[in-house]
């Protein structure tokens, strides 16, 4: 969805990207970056300089 310029993430995307957020902080990683990415409604999340897991709007996810 978007509201303005700005796109929001889905329900799915949202319960899921704070899941693994609160899983990441817990392993003591911190996290970078949360963003939606405009081209694909993917959620972005970016975690040291290794990790990056995309969340799909349906909330399923992966590394990249």
């Amino acid at each position: 969805m978007v509201y303005g310029r700005c796109t929001i993430p889905t329900e799915e995307q949202m319960r899921m990207c704070f899941i693994l957020c609160r899983s990441l902080t817990q392993l003591y990683r911190s996290i970078d970056l949360v963003d939606v990415d405009d081209r694909t409604g993917n959620v972005v999340i970016l975690s040291g300089e290794e990790t990056q897991i995309s969340v799909r709007p349906n909330g399923q996810w992966r590394f990249e």
